[in-house]
């Protein structure tokens, strides 16, 4: 019977912990104006086994892949959203892009071998801590509905920083390869030419679909099932040849905005299915994680946290007047690009077909996701309301 008994309560942890988080985020939104995924992401911590709860490490189950494939929405939807012909018009945003980018890029890797990280460990948190959470952004700027100069430049660099932290992060990884196993072919492969067949496979899934739904008609109502159908078989494909979804994804939205299939506002977040796999990321983000080597950190996770920010908010401050907007609106850009910790748990967990384990190889990377999980939504949040951007009643 106890075992039976156990056996059930198992079974029903996940579901569980995403009804309690929606809960949770639901309660501290209305009560507080928190952002809802802080909400997520504290109740998922708190459940996880490694601190004392009854969620175990998800890592490589049926929840990998279901938090792979609200990441892989959530990147399509950002990709929808990026206009590339605005480069052509303002270059500025750009230079911003590739300057915010490799100083912080510098600045974490300085500041790493200061408290005396090894290399490898310090190249890979240089080149995570160059990604801002695309999640985090997305869903704190649908859900205060904010749009206009700051929340356009900070959705384009979100995803220019992204791109760069995922090349990144793969050369540190072929770097890796060469060193432990001396095949310079590995090291290619699990690098630019994967990178390159993931933003193909992405691109073909934006030519097929728009032009499938032409064919079958209704667009309107057909969209939202057809590319998340289509997002959830690109997510399964790029996993199943080692490919990075996260690329896949992106590419995918960017060619699909580019072949002209609208997206109606009803369709925006993709409704209650989106709103539910975001429960689910963030619970499952947080509950990847492992405390107990972080309070030996917590001096670093502190210095890397506020040097990044300071880093990107002096960097979107530069060309702020050269790209069009005032001093104040790149400092604000620059501010609500704080938020990190999603791209991170999910880029690691694509490297443990290396045997690399790079959770293990960061030093102090759960206290900065710990912290960037709950202050980095709030920090996005505040930036937008102070840019005046929002459109919710109870945020101007």
């Amino acid at each position: 019977m106890p075992e039976t008994l156990l056996t059930v309560l198992t079974s029903i942890a996940w579901p569980a912990a995403i009804a309690l988080a929606w809960t949770i985020g639901e309660v501290a939104y209305r009560a507080l104006s928190l952002p809802r995924i802080s909400s997520y992401a504290v109740a998922g911590f708190v459940m996880a086994a490694n601190q004392g709860g009854f969620l175990a490490n998800p890592s490589g189950g049926p929840v990998t892949l279901l938090a792979h494939f609200a990441f892989a929405l959530i990147l399509f939807e950002l990709g929808y959203r990026i206009n590339l012909r605005w480069l052509r018009v303002n270059p500025w945003l750009g230079a911003t892009s590739v300057l915010e980018a490799v100083s912080t890029f510098a600045a974490v890797f300085v500041l790493a071998k200061v408290f005396a990280v090894p290399l490898l460990a310090a190249l890979l948190l240089s080149a995570l801590a160059m990604s801002t959470s695309p999640a985090a952004v997305l869903r704190v700027a649908n859900e205060i509905r904010s749009s206009g100069q700051v929340t356009d430049r900070l959705l384009h660099l979100t995803a220019f920083n992204c791109v760069l932290s995922v090349l990144t992060f793969k050369a540190v990884v072929a770097y890796w390869v060469v060193a432990s196993a001396g095949s310079a072919f590995e090291a290619v492969w699990n690098s630019l030419i994967v990178v390159g067949a993931s933003v193909g496979i992405g691109a073909v899934f934006g030519l097929a679909v728009p032009a499938l739904l032409r064919q079958i008609g209704d667009a309107d109502r057909n969209a939202t099932v057809a590319f998340a159908v289509a997002a959830l078989l690109l997510t399964a494909l790029t996993l199943a040849f080692k490919f990075s979804p996260l690329m896949a994804a992106l590419a995918f939205g960017l060619v699909a905005r580019h072949r002209r299939v609208i997206l109606s506002q009803a369709q925006s977040n993709f409704g209650t299915l989106g709103d539910l796999l975001t429960v689910l990321l963030f619970v499952f983000v947080a509950a990847s994680l492992d405390w107990q080597a972080a309070p030996t950190s917590i001096g670093l996770a502190l210095a890397i946290v506020l040097v990044r920010l300071a880093v990107k908010t002096a960097a979107a401050t530069v060309f702020a007047q050269q790209s069009g907007i005032t001093w104040r609106k790149g400092a604000l850009t620059g501010l609500a690009m704080t938020p990190m910790s999603v791209l991170v748990i999910v880029l690691l967990e694509q490297t443990h077909h290396l045997k690399l384990y790079a959770l293990d190889q960061v030093a102090g990377l759960a206290a900065i996701v710990v912290l960037l999980e709950v202050v980095g939504p709030l920090v996005t949040q505040r930036a937008l309301i102070w840019a005046g951007e929002t459109h919710q009643a109870g945020h101007r």
